[in-house]
């Protein structure tokens, strides 16, 4: 444990610690952070404990606002013992097929994080809670040995998640090019809608491996947090409380703030200031620009990147792309246009189309007037975003459970289209410029529905997390104060035991 964590100043004994675990990806990290902010403004007498590895904690420390409370807790990893490269702590830095190295080298946290945890009760500082990462399916039945309140926190929605931890959990036969899961009544999923680790997966590869330790260990939880709105997510939700038979709290959206998100050393990395992309912006008619996106992790094929290219030209709309070079390329190198572009594409664009190579001001983008759709791989936290603003999307998801959101925000909400699925799929850019047109053409049947959905859901959101003394508190903030009396009534109930104990000697 780092010293600093027998700092005076942190050991306030009168209120309650959260102990917080994200797994080691900013796809994980940011929603982990975005929750304890929420929980500092919304938890009196609440403290967070954030754990990481160095490489990330000390990425975190610079991002904090000088008066948070959130204390930087570092766990000992050395990812070279695991056949990974020196000082590899975060899926940022590696290639795919890396990922699951690093997904199993987590396990090897599992000692020092249950020492971790066993000095804070014996220095008098029981958790009231631990709050971890889906991949980190350990620590509950660490939590269970140590009688601590844990939760398993979910960045990805309800629905999506259900789905992914149906067909991990069962894997059926993948040879049909459409099936229905066992335990998730009236969902059906096509081959195509697959990533490829459950693609390649027969029960011996590595990720089936580490899922099948993983997902097990849920039910030693004391229940699921996620990152969404119970009003319409609640299908996947149920999926969780009927298949483990543990709350699932719907507590969202969290989301961090725009000057989180800059402090979180993003923006050094952006191809384009948040004022220079604003003004762009600003000259724009309302709802006309299309924003593109694949994530900070993603891109696509040389081939695909072309056809979306030509797609984006011929469309005439007006667009910002956040390019990153293709696949086969250092996805972090610099973005050649003229080689993996149309010819000319930025000079046949000027004025209409903006690239924004590496990273792009997402909130600003989405949460601009002129902003009327987003074509996204639809990981959750860029789904949160966008429909908080009320942006209707055109899907291409990528990997994990996106393509079973996309399938959600599609058939069952209808504030998104389906352009693509994965990253080896055919597409035509015809067929790309038929979804642009559905989705930003605001006079179509298709575009006026797809917004009117969004803008029903940005609403279901904003009263979800409402707090005024007319309406009283919605559904998310009533969930996580639930969270919370369920985790104190739980350590009440340890210490009563604990009290009752015959003292030995």
């Amino acid at each position: 444990m780092s010293s600093s964590a027998t700092e005076e100043s942190y050991h306030h004994k009168n209120s309650n610690n959260i102990v917080m675990f994200p797994f080691m990806a900013q796809g994980h990290i940011i929603p982990f952070l975005a929750l304890a902010h929420h929980i500092e403004r919304t938890q009196n007498h609440s403290r967070i404990t954030f754990v990481n590895t160095k490489l990330n904690i000390q990425k975190l420390r610079s991002s904090l606002p000088p008066d948070s409370t959130i204390h930087l807790l570092e766990i000992p990893f050395e990812s070279s013992d695991h056949g990974l490269p020196p000082a590899t702590e975060n899926t940022d830095v590696l290639p795919y097929p890396l990922i699951v190295r690093l997904l199993d080298a987590s396990t090897s946290l599992r000692p020092a994080f249950k020492t971790l945890v066993h000095d804070l009760i014996a220095g008098g500082d029981r958790p009231l809670c631990i709050i971890s990462d889906i991949f980190f399916g350990w620590t509950a039945t660490v939590a269970k040995e140590l009688g601590v309140f844990h939760a398993v926190f979910s960045g990805a929605g309800g629905y999506g998640l259900a789905c992914y931890y149906s067909i991990w959990t069962s894997l059926p036969p993948r040879q049909s090019e459409e099936f229905a899961l066992e335990d998730f009544e009236g969902i059906r999923i096509q081959k195509t809608q697959l990533p490829l680790s459950i693609l390649e997966a027969d029960g011996s590869d590595s990720w089936s491996l580490f899922q099948n330790k993983n997902l097990p260990a849920w039910v030693d939880s004391s229940g699921i947090l996620f990152n969404t709105v119970e009003e319409f997510d609640w299908i996947g939700l149920s999926y969780f409380k009927k298949k483990l038979g543990i709350p699932a709290w719907a507590i969202g959206p969290v989301l961090l703030s725009s000057e989180s998100r800059d402090r979180a050393g993003k923006s050094s990395e952006s191809g384009v200031s948040s004022n220079s992309c604003k003004a762009w912006l600003d000259g724009k008619p309302e709802r006309s620009v299309l924003y593109v996106s694949f994530g900070s992790h993603n891109t696509i094929s040389p081939a695909q990147m072309m056809e979306l290219g030509k797609a984006l030209e011929s469309s005439g709309r007006n667009f910002i792309w956040a390019v990153r070079p293709p696949i086969g390329f250092d996805i972090n190198s610099d973005f050649r246009s003229e080689e993996w572009l149309p010819e000319g594409f930025e000079e046949k664009t000027s004025g209409r189309g903006l690239l924004v190579k590496k990273w792009a001001p997402q909130v600003e983008i989405l949460s601009h007037r002129a902003t009327g759709g987003f074509l996204t791989h639809c990981g959750w936290n860029s789904v949160l975003e966008s429909l908080s603003f009320g942006v209707p999307m055109i899907g291409w998801a990528m990997a994990g459970e996106q393509f079973f959101n996309v399938k959600f925000l599609e058939e069952e909400l209808g504030v998104c289209v389906e352009a693509a699925r994965g990253k080896t799929c055919e597409v035509s850019s015809e067929a790309i410029r038929e979804k642009i047109e559905m989705v930003m053409n605001g006079e179509g049947e298709k575009g006026i529905e797809i917004r009117r959905k969004a803008s029903e859901v940005k609403e279901m959101m904003r009263k979800a997390m409402c707090d005024s003394e007319a309406g009283g508190k919605g559904s998310s903030l009533k969930s996580l104060d639930e969270f919370f009396m369920a985790a104190k009534k739980s350590m009440t109930a340890t210490a009563e035991r604990s009290s009752d104990e015959p003292v030995v000697g």
